[in-house]
């Protein structure tokens, strides 16, 4: 799927291409991360907050319309700030598809600001950490908000967070979209001058190997640890020297490592793009041959594109496996990786191996299973039948799991590890859960005191 202006998307389906659309008609767009109580109005009904809590800086950057004080019976009353404006919700019923919401500050609250008069049923089924995206418009000369709700769990959250570099930490943002695509295209023509001029010369295909072949999914992970190690000044990612390892592995497989991979398969992609409407040998080419090209490459274009997106929903857990296991050994962690258990199970890791842990001695009971997945969805039912009657512990740097589903692994005995950041997120349901642990807390409470037991 091709986006505005050339961008090359891969996620396809009504949300994709509502998203698509809007990004090529907004001249400003605001994405902000949904905070529990952003999609708690619309689940619950005895949650005081109503609507989607809007920061100062964002109400009044100039992206709102101007608030005006409203007209109170008592003038010696707090000022009450307000502006209705118009939205439209393409996800919503008819009902909601059009909607005059408000923004509205409370000045005897601060700076409390809040968007209210929404429509509940684009939030209500939304899963933790799930996104709203509004863009500006111009509708019959007047300015009016096209609103999406993207849902942290589908394949549009991916292409949010690529459409407008988000990376895991953001919360919300303000973004020009025609910026954001001349930015692109500024990469993208960039190295595309280096592989034409490669294709002229005959040399493509070496060009292509020097240049832009993707490193197998092991050296991508060990590229990113190490750029990790240079930008904070470590000689290893031992998790016990380390203040928040848990948040050290999700900024190097969600942020360093993703950036590094958008950049090799930026490069990658040109080339294939190239050899695909080219050939892969130089030829007498002109316009007219080229566009004729162009056309016939579609079906084999699309597939690139495909292919590009399942090739990053691939190489993620292994990556994630692959910084795991680096970690434990930087920590003299003993562990054994992928034993055969029983037929079908293979466990990611045990610590500190499936030896010991069915040997009968004392101590085997501290042996333990731990389990890495980058995203879990019902991914965690897979290792909950690897448990048995061990101890299991599942690391994830996920933020999408819903409450519910962290009770339901309490009760089969799974244990969670996260980034000390989500511990307490307010854009994650993990708080208040007793299965529950950081990584800095899984280290220090849980293998620290069975080290000594384990050499």
């Amino acid at each position: 799927m091709n986006g505005p202006d050339g961008l090359e998307l891969s996620v396809t389906g009504r949300d994709a291409d509502l998203l698509n659309a809007l990004f090529g008609k907004a001249d400003r767009i605001l994405v902000k991360k949904l905070s529990n109580n952003d999609r708690d109005w619309a689940r619950y009904s005895n949650k005081h907050q109503a609507g989607v809590y809007i920061p100062h800086e964002q109400r009044d950057g100039g992206f709102f319309p101007t608030l005006e004080i409203m007209k109170r019976d008592d003038p010696t009353a707090d000022e009450i700030r307000e502006k209705l404006f118009t939205t439209l919700w393409p996800q919503a019923g008819t009902d909601d598809a059009h909607k005059r919401s408000r923004l509205v500050h409370y000045t005897s609250k601060g700076q409390e600001t809040h968007m209210t008069r929404l429509p509940k049923s684009v939030f209500a089924e939304l899963m933790p950490a799930s996104f709203l995206v509004m863009g500006r418009i111009t509708i019959e000369g007047e300015p009016a908000f096209e609103c999406l709700t993207i849902d942290s769990a589908s394949d549009e959250a991916s292409l949010l967070a690529e459409l407008f570099d988000i990376g895991p930490d953001f919360l919300i943002g303000e973004f020009d979209p025609a910026r954001l695509r001349g930015e692109e295209h500024d990469r993208i023509l960039d190295f595309a001058e280096e592989v034409v001029a490669a294709w002229l010369a005959g040399e493509i295909e070496m060009f292509a190997r020097n240049n832009a072949a993707m490193p197998g999914t092991a050296d991508l992970a060990s590229m990113a640890r190490q750029a990790f190690l240079k930008k904070h000044r470590l000689q290893a990612i031992n998790p016990f020297e380390i203040a928040n390892p848990g948040d050290a592995l999700r900024e190097i497989s969600r942020s360093i490592e993703w950036e590094l991979f958008r950049a090799f398969q930026r490069k990658e992609r040109a080339v294939e793009l190239v050899k695909t409407v080219l050939g892969e040998r130089p030829v007498s080419v002109n316009a007219a041959s080229v566009i004729r090209r162009l056309i016939d490459a579609l079906p084999a274009i699309d597939a690139l594109m495909l292919s590009a997106s399942q090739q990053r929903k691939s190489r993620a857990g292994y990556s994630y496996e692959h910084h795991i296991e680096a970690m434990l050994a930087d920590g003299s962690i003993p562990f054994e990786k992928q034993a055969v258990i029983a037929a079908k199970k293979r466990p990611d890791f045990i610590l500190p191996s499936w030896k010991f842990m069915e040997s009968g001695q004392p101590g085997a009971e501290t042996a333990l299973i731990l389990s890495a997945k980058t995203t879990l969805r019902e991914r965690w039912k897979q290792v909950e039948r690897e448990k048995g009657a061990r101890k299991l512990y599942l690391t994830t740097v996920d933020e999408n799991i819903a409450g519910n589903a962290i009770e339901d692994m309490a009760s089969f005995g799974v244990h969670l590890v996260i980034p000390e950041s989500l511990k307490e997120s307010k854009q994650a349901e993990y708080e208040g859960h007793d299965n529950v642990l950081s990584f800095r807390e899984f280290c220090d409470s849980v293998v620290a005191p069975s080290l000594s037991g384990w050499a």
